[in-house]
């Protein structure tokens, strides 16, 4: 499908604002999808174009946060094996299963992962007394309840993607015992490998439209830079702000769709 040149420069400008979005919290994808249907594109088309489009940026976002990305190898390669199986899951799945099969339960979940977000400080203060108490060593990298939750975040990840990051800082941010900025930096690194391992599915699958991918890409790619920049920055409950307002968008125009 042939785009106009303002529907070209609509779809890089969303790309750009969907790579500084996901990089400081998630969401990007209600950026550039609604975009890419107002062009033309079929939905399932436009989902795939998106996914594809998005991957740079995420890889960008994380290359931006990689000092706070020391000291997590283990911990990201451990969740990163979970967090493909997942995605791959997911990218099967939009090909499968009707798009209603996710409305219903992704506003609930994205809720329930915002009261983690925000509670986060003292669910996991009291968390971690009650493992002392009990004499459990803490899990570096959250145990079977973070993987199992990684598992099915990722599969709506590479089924959808819309809020994709809340669910993963409001999982590590109850079961790690780390900063919210390096929580951050490590959802950015899980991300890129979702929507990569859902992308390298796609480009043998599905239909896609390259100029709207390309497009995609070099505007997120730029966003994943200036969402660095700006999120690095952003004191920890300033950044809580961030994602419960953004999670909350996200809700009602999922709610709305």
């Amino acid at each position: 499908m042939a785009l106009s040149i303002w529907e070209s420069l609509a779809i890089f400008v969303a790309g750009i604002g969907a790579g500084t979005i996901n990089t400081i919290v998630g969401s990007g994808t209600l950026i550039t999808f609604p975009v890419l249907l107002a062009t033309g594109l079929p939905p399932i088309t436009a989902n795939v174009s998106n996914s594809l489009g998005l991957v740079p940026g995420s890889i960008s976002g994380a290359i931006g946060y990689r000092a706070e990305l020391r000291g997590q190898g283990k911990r990201l390669v451990r969740l990163g094996v979970t967090s493909l199986l997942g995605g791959l899951a997911g990218a099967v799945l939009l090909l499968t299963l009707p798009s209603e099969s996710f409305s219903t339960i992704v506003p609930v979940l994205i809720a329930l992962a915002l009261v983690l977000v925000v509670a986060q400080p003292r669910l996991a203060a009291a968390l971690r007394r009650r493992q002392q108490a009990a004499g459990a060593t803490e899990h570096p990298d959250g145990g079977p309840a973070l993987h199992a939750g990684m598992l099915f975040s990722s599969a709506y990840g590479g089924y959808f993607g819309a809020a994709q990051g809340v669910l993963y800082i409001g999982l590590m941010g109850l079961l790690l015992n780390e900063e919210l900025q390096r929580i951050n930096a490590a959802k950015n690194v899980i991300a890129a490998l979702v929507n990569g391992v859902a992308a390298v599915f796609f480009l043998f699958v599905a239909e896609f439209d390259w100029i709207a991918v390309v497009l995609i890409a070099v505007g997120s790619t730029i966003g994943g830079q200036v969402g660095a920049r700006v999120g690095r920055r952003l004191p920890p409950n300033v950044l809580r702000v961030v994602i419960v307002a953004v999670g909350l968008t996200a809700i009602t125009q999922l709610l709305l769709r």
